[in-house]
């Protein structure tokens, strides 16, 4: 039999900063080898669409599953099939759109804390849809804010974020007039859009600040720009490997010289301690998330936990 929990189910169970503690966990696993992600793939749909898939073995908590989604004119949807890595028994079904834009924000708010200033207090957010929640609210958890900034194009969404947001994290959220104004003078700067054009220049960015480019996850597309890219200090990456083939704000920065590659980290070492983060109040510092499938596995193997404790979801007979 195996557990299905509905978005409802999920969203019970999980906080943001349980989210925050899993991912840095599932960043650390990666470090040490009890994790393996493999990269997102990307199959076209018989209409317009796609389906993107990925998939993750955690030693460490006994799991190995999947994350998979479609994504269509119809909607989104999210599934985490989780397995048993022990006997590969079907543990649980997991509707997982909540779930991701949990550990999406979550992985954001454990790049923040380990990269960004200790004294870092005004942040800036760039997109104010479903996935810039999280953004801000991981931040502000990593951070002790004074002041949030946010743009996106439409003003009446904008002003409806920073209004729900100043109540949900207590912080003042003030929505701007444009990408500009929110960016400059902010310690802390997020991107969460789809744009396929750059919505931050790097000249806009002060010495010390760190970025989180969280948005796009396609080669063609960078929201932010090649200046950007070439004034960081430190460049990291939750996987260089996936970044190679999808973070299009390294690739055409990069415009096709693979020794810039090196210059990448990989977050887990950072979170471990085997690689340097910054090392000075003045590095600019770059995170570059994709969205990697150990990150959903650690968090949807400790849900699939929780809900039996709390006899949650419901019995599905699988392979009778």
């Amino acid at each position: 039999m195996a557990l299905l929990l509905t978005e409802a189910d999920v969203r019970a169970i999980l906080t943001l900063p349980m989210a925050m503690e899993l991912t840095e966990e599932s960043f650390r696993r990666l470090a040490s080898g009890a994790g393996v992600s493999h990269p997102r793939r990307r199959l076209k749909l018989a209409e317009k669409g796609l389906m993107h898939y990925m998939a993750a073995a955690d030693s460490q908590g006994g799991y190995v599953g999947l994350k998979i989604y479609t994504v269509s004119p119809s909607g989104l949807r999210f599934l985490v099939p989780l397995f048993s890595g022990h006997t590969g028994e079907l543990l649980a079904l997991i509707e997982a759109n909540g779930l991701g834009q949990a550990r999406t924000g979550a992985a954001t708010g454990v790049a923040t804390k380990f990269l960004a200033r200790e004294d870092a207090r005004i942040a800036a957010m760039i997109g104010s849809g479903f996935q810039a929640q999280t953004q801000v609210e991981a931040v502000a958890l990593a951070r002790k804010l004074d002041l949030v900034r946010v743009y996106s194009r439409d003003a009446a969404r904008r002003e409806a974020f920073a209004k729900d947001m100043t109540a949900k994290i207590g912080v003042r959220v003030a929505a701007v007039a444009s990408a500009e104004e929110a960016v400059r003078g902010a310690d802390i700067v997020t991107t969460m859009t789809s744009s396929p054009k750059p919505v931050l220049l790097g000249k806009w960015l002060e010495r010390g600040t760190h970025l989180n480019a969280a948005g796009v996850n396609f080669a063609e597309k960078a929201e932010i720009d090649a200046e950007t890219v070439e004034r960081a200090d430190l460049i990291a990456a939750d996987s260089i490997e996936q970044s190679k083939t999808e973070a299009g704000d390294l690739i055409q920065a990069f415009a096709g010289d693979a020794k810039r590659w090196d210059e990448v980290r990989e977050l887990s070492g950072i979170v471990a301690g085997k690689t340097p983060g910054r090392t000075n109040r003045d590095q600019i510092t770059l995170f570059k998330s994709n969205g990697i499938a150990i990150e959903d596995i650690v968090v949807a193997g400790r849900v699939y936990e929780l809900a039996r404790e709390r006899k949650m979801g419901k019995e599905v007979p699988m392979f009778v």
